[in-house]
């Protein structure tokens, strides 16, 4: 426990020094006629400093545990992580001269892990998805470190009713638009920390927009969003780096949902690469996943004559999976065909309808 108050000011102000120097990140319409009436936007998260969505929540646990006296001056941080979060907090930790652990399977991209050590931190690796907690658990007591644990912290290190929170954010940007409250925010849940703030906020701020979570293959979220059983797991974790989980994690809070759906795979990462097109850019897997969502919520409203706008997130850069998602090999060794999803994205583009 840290009673070390002039520590504790110093890292506080390192890590809002930090934020000021940061600006808010984009929102970007696509340019999609098909579904003329029906806006689209993406919020580009990959332009934080450390490339993705987990540097919001990184900042939020490192300011969450500093506060409860968790995190001190010689304190090393342990973190289970896909990547993206170790990355971040990587970044944090180095901010504050602070020893970093992620512990990560060995599936994880290697320029995740690149990035880690380029901040400093260690990647500690292991064989399964599931091995993750009681190892991130070991190393914190052997190295009297603190465990982040982000997959019980997330939904409430982030202040949902403050001004400085990714929902507040979208809202603010879309004010001017000609839809300005969506319809849909359309989000994948990785922690369920994103989600809960983003559900949270619109019911706090009395919006009628409704809230979709998107799930990959491999996740159990779904299920239990429809079952309410707790114990779920699955054996295999999810191909989707940075989302779907293999457990329900405590962070997940299914009350802040209005609706799930199913993504597959295929289905993610044949989007991530027509978005190519669509951007000019590539963008990471789960970017595909939540725009795939959106597509399909925007198919079906223009089949009911509706209009109004959706929002979702770009996750991170596609950069980061070159040797994954961007690797005709891999994707056919551990994703599978994505021609007859390549196929439905290219008629949406004339129809605007997905089936």
């Amino acid at each position: 426990m840290c009673t070390d108050h002039d520590w504790i000011n110093n890292a506080i102000g390192k890590i809002e020094a930090d934020y000021q120097r940061s600006a808010d990140t984009h929102l970007i319409k696509l340019d999609l006629p098909c579904i003329n009436g029906i806006d689209i936007y993406l919020k580009d998260e990959s332009t934080h400093p450390t490339g993705s969505l987990k540097h919001r929540l990184a900042r939020s646990l490192f300011l969450y545990a500093i506060c409860n006296g968790w995190v001190g001056p010689k304190t090393t941080i342990i973190e289970s992580s896909s990547g993206s979060t170790a990355v971040s907090e990587a970044y944090f930790a180095r901010l504050l001269g602070l020893p970093f652990v992620a512990v990560m399977p060995k599936s994880t991209a290697r320029k995740k892990i690149e990035q880690i050590e380029f901040y400093g931190g260690k990647a500690h690796l292991v064989d399964h998805t599931d091995q993750i907690y009681a190892e991130s658990h070991r190393l914190a007591r052997e190295l009297n470190g603190h465990y982040m644990d982000q997959f019980t912290y997330a939904e409430r290190a982030t202040d949902w009713r403050g001004n400085n929170n990714i929902a507040n954010s979208i809202f603010s940007q879309m004010k001017l638009e000609e839809h300005p409250v969506p319809t849909w925010v359309v989000m994948s849940a990785g922690t369920g920390g994103t989600s809960a703030t983003i559900g949270r906020f619109i019911r706090y701020q009395k919006h009628n927009t409704k809230l979709c979570v998107v799930d990959p293959n491999n996740s159990v979220f779904y299920d239990f969003y429809h079952t309410g059983n707790t114990e779920l797991t699955s054996e295999l974790g999810s191909k989707i780096e940075g989302i779907g989980r293999p457990r329900v994690e405590p962070s997940f809070i299914p009350g802040v949902v209005d609706e799930m759906r199913k993504v597959a795979d295929t289905a993610s990462v044949a989007t991530a690469h027509w978005l190519e097109k669509v951007l000019g850019r590539r963008v990471g897997a789960s970017t595909g996943t939540n725009v795939y969502g959106a597509l399909k919520l925007a198919s079906e409203m223009k089949l009911r004559g509706e209009s109004g706008s959706i929002v979702t997130l770009l996750c991170d850069s596609g950069e980061r999976y070159l040797d994954t998602y961007y690797n005709p090999e891999w994707v056919a060794n551990n994703i599978g065909d994505l021609q007859s999803h390549l196929a439905q994205l290219e008629a949406f583009e004339s129809t605007g309808s997905i089936d």
